[in-house]
């Protein structure tokens, strides 16, 4: 029986996070920071982002590259869809946060 490295077992549990059970993708803002970081999705599909904001204060998810922006309310979820998307990189801030919340969507 061979081992499994604890990095083979989480790699596949990542990805799994990212993606939820709706074909959708989770992204946290916890911290004023967005997680993950890089949110990487297919080309030439419609998704859907499920924002959950686990910070005390609204947090509004802006993208000019994606024309979307959506205030989060604190502790609370929102639903935004993006695309089709062209492969390429769509940055996202977080206006009430700017500094801290930072991502980029990378479609391919």
């Amino acid at each position: 029986m061979k081992h499994l490295s604890l990095l083979s077992l989480l790699l596949p549990l990542a990805a799994l996070a990212a993606e939820s059970a709706d074909n959708g993708y989770l992204l946290i803002i916890e911290d004023h920071r967005f997680k993950p970081v890089e949110l990487v999705v297919p080309a030439g599909k419609k998704i859907r982002l499920r924002v959950e904001n686990r910070d005390s204060t609204p947090e509004e998810f802006e993208s000019h590259a994606l024309n979307r922006e959506k205030v989060v309310p604190a502790r609370a979820t929102a639903a935004i869809f993006i695309g089709p998307l062209s492969p390429g990189r769509y940055p996202f801030f977080g206006e009430f946060n700017e500094k801290t919340a930072q991502g980029t969507v990378i479609a391919h």
